[in-house]
């Protein structure tokens, strides 16, 4: 990893703006979700066993055992260690001398802490990949961080080891096994929309929460749908392996096709913060030369080269062509792609017969299970359990002990298409009488036909989330669904706020509701020149059924899914000054809807930014190759033309390496 120490440093600062994101998301959902009157009180996840202070730390890894300590009560200790989190990770992100090792730990702790009660709601395959990301920032972030005028030499860092460049290899690693495995299990679910390359012809339409941009993608043509779930395997199976490729520029490839497919993912879909971590995860593959703005191709140009240099020169080329030569055979081949040029369409040989795979596949399988984005990963090598089997037991003892840390994970994202007969969608709705129902709204998913998607990235709405899988499935597979509907008939502002945060919005901000049901339609994108739509939708059933306060059915569900309040919840902090300062910064704001937070906090960054490269030094700091550049003309004018004759000869350009020539010595 030579050469790394800019890539390190953007790493560095690209985790601490995702764990900022994070922390801030989270902590403007966590009354609705885990306080007293929340969905799922974060206050039934901890309670003592009996068990030894550290046995009890050990088994449920979270600081948030520590808030009674301070007067607090679990959903209060949650507010502290996300608000805590976010200026931590801001001032990581702003003051170079924070982004150490010490930093890096107590966010990922937080995160980690945030975690163990965060129940359904943080069973995310990125809480997962942020655990991790920010465990390898541990490692990769060194134990101090040097004045900008004092840089160890070679594009080292100072204050790290001599081993340094192995953490960043595991980030490298992480990207490759998030990326493949993402492609394999397309394969291996033998999902017939992913096979008969029709995938994209659903996904703009059925995934999660899509944007305004999700419409148009929707109604590309065909063809290039096909095309594009072709490119999809090609980034994530093909280019995967060379991100460990020799040849420097075959890296640079690999580097700029993910950021490609990130990119556009994020125009047309609201994955949160998910796809900026992987961007982040992305600078593994980027080195110092890539990313200074001096160019070595005049240099190279000017300077003689030795033979051997040259010939590895030209053995690099042959093998990048080799490479894209194979990859461009291998996919028109195993695609079996054929232009029709008189249609104009691209057909595939991996095509269903009558090129709609929503024949032969209902549902699209487990939801929990089956689709990438779902709340729980499955290891490989449960998949196949063959191989599961054959693995060495102390493998499976080594993971078992520290798989509650999330130090590794398993990732597959989009396994299979869902909702390829139409996009399921539940709607709740409301009555006083049980004869007039209103829709309830909410903020993100979609509802109103007339209401275009909107626009959350980086916010993640953890409901409007849970909201789509629940659609996936019985209600009764969604045990939170019940307690939803038990606070909404109770009126608890905290969870009507995760609906509409502007109250007045919400139908019965006056007076909760008498009755709350629950309708499943199928929604479609509408067509081009349906006026003032975005969707249609269908009726299908009843999700579920009619009840109200006191209802036996809603009793027994909540008895079923042990979400009853057995007693009302202890009353901490009433007079403590630290939770009279959480209220006061919860009120201020509460009146914010958090996307809106969100990108307010990240143009205050970039103002600071900007503040610190107006106020800072007037030269930029400079690397020791710049210096070097600088000093030469000296040093050639003192040592006359021996000493020229002397220069070693410089590595050719077009070369793996990504070193610069140094100076003579």
């Amino acid at each position: 990893m030579a050469g790394s120490r800019l890539p390190r440093q953007l790493f560095l600062q690209g985790v601490a703006v995702v764990f900022a994101l994070a922390f801030a998301s989270l902590y403007l959902q966590i009354p609705g979700l885990y306080g007293a009157e929340g969905i799922l009180p974060a206050r039934r996840t901890l309670r003592p066993q009996g068990k030894g202070r550290w046995q009890q730390l050990w088994e449920t890894p979270t600081l948030l055992w520590e808030a009674p300590q301070l007067g607090l009560d679990t959903s209060q200790g949650l507010e502290l260690l996300t608000l805590l989190g976010t200026l931590l990770a801001l001032g990581a992100l702003l003051l170079r001398r924070l982004r150490n090792v010490f930093v890096y730990l107590l966010l990922w702790a937080a995160y980690l802490s945030a975690c163990q009660v965060g129940q359904v709601f943080l069973y995310f395959q990125w809480d997962s990949l942020l655990l991790e990301t920010g465990f390898l920032a541990v490692l990769v972030a060194p134990l101090r961080q040097p004045p900008h005028h004092k840089q160890a030499p070679q594009g080292g860092l100072a204050g790290t080891s001599p081993h340094e460049g192995l953490p960043f290899w595991l980030v490298r690693w992480l990207l490759f096994r998030l990326m493949f495995a993402s492609g394999v299990v397309k394969l291996t679910s033998r999902c017939p929309a992913w096979w008969g390359l029709t995938a994209l012809t659903y996904h703009y339409e059925t995934q999660c929460l899509p944007t305004p941009a999700s419409w148009f993608a929707h109604h590309l043509p065909v063809w290039l749908h096909r095309l594009s779930v072709v490119a999809t395997f090609l980034i994530e199976i093909a280019v995967p392996p060379l991100f460990f490729a020799p040849v420097r520029r075959l890296r640079l490839a690999a580097f700029y096709s993910q950021v490609l497919l990130q990119v556009l993912i994020i125009i047309t879909g609201n994955y949160n913060f998910f796809n900026l971590l992987t961007l982040v995860l992305t600078t593994a593959l980027l080195d110092d030369g890539h990313l200074t703005a001096e160019s070595g191709d005049s240099h190279c140009q000017k300077r003689p080269t030795s033979w051997p240099r040259a010939l590895l020169a030209v053995l690099s080329l042959l093998l990048e062509l080799t490479v894209y030569g194979l990859l461009a055979y291998g996919t028109v081949h195993y695609f079996g792609l054929e232009v029709d040029w008189e249609q104009h369409v691209v057909r595939s040989r991996t095509m269903a017969e009558d090129g709609d795979p929503a024949h032969h596949v209902a549902g699209g399988g487990l939801p929990h299970l089956g689709t990438a984005d779902g709340p729980l990963e499955v290891p490989y090598s449960y998949i196949e359990p063959s191989s599961h089997g054959h693995l060495w037991s102390g493998a499976h003892r080594l993971f078992g002990a520290v798989e509650h840390l999330q130090l590794a994970n398993s990732y597959g994202l989009f396994r299979r298409m869902t909702g390829l007969g139409g996009r399921p969608e539940v709607v709740l709705e409301g009555s006083y009488d049980g004869h007039h129902w209103m829709e309830i709204e909410f903020m993100y998913k979609p509802g109103n036909v007339s209401r275009p998607p909107p626009v959350v990235v980086p916010h993640q709405p953890r409901l409007d989330w849970q909201m789509w899988f629940a659609a996936l499935g019985p209600h009764t597979h969604s045990p939170w669904f019940t307690s939803l509907v038990l606070r909404l008939l109770q009126g608890k502002d905290p969870v009507v706020r995760l609906i509409q945060n502007d109250v007045a919005k919400y139908p019965f901000h006056k007076q909760p509701p008498t009755y709350v049901r629950a309708q499943r339609y199928k929604y479609w994108f509408s067509q081009p020149g349906e006026q003032s739509q975005w969707w249609r939708r269908q009726w299908v059933e009843e999700f579920f059924p009619p009840v109200s306060l006191g209802d036996p059915t809603l009793d027994m569900l909540l008895r079923q899914f042990g979400l009853q309040d057995k007693s009302p919840p202890r009353a901490r902090g009433s007079g403590n000054t630290l939770a009279q300062a959480l209220r006061w910064i919860r009120k201020q704001l509460s009146p914010l809807e958090a996307s809106t937070l969100l990108w307010g906090l990240l143009a205050a960054v970039g103002a600071i930014r900007v503040m610190q490269a107006l106020l800072g030094p007037h030269s930029p700091p400079s690397s020791p190759l710049a210096k070097e550049e600088k000093h030469r003309p000296a040093a050639r004018k003192a040592s006359g033309a021996a000493g020229r004759q002397a220069v070693p000869a410089p590595e050719n350009c077009s070369s793996g390496s990504s070193q610069i020539p140094r100076r003579k010595k």
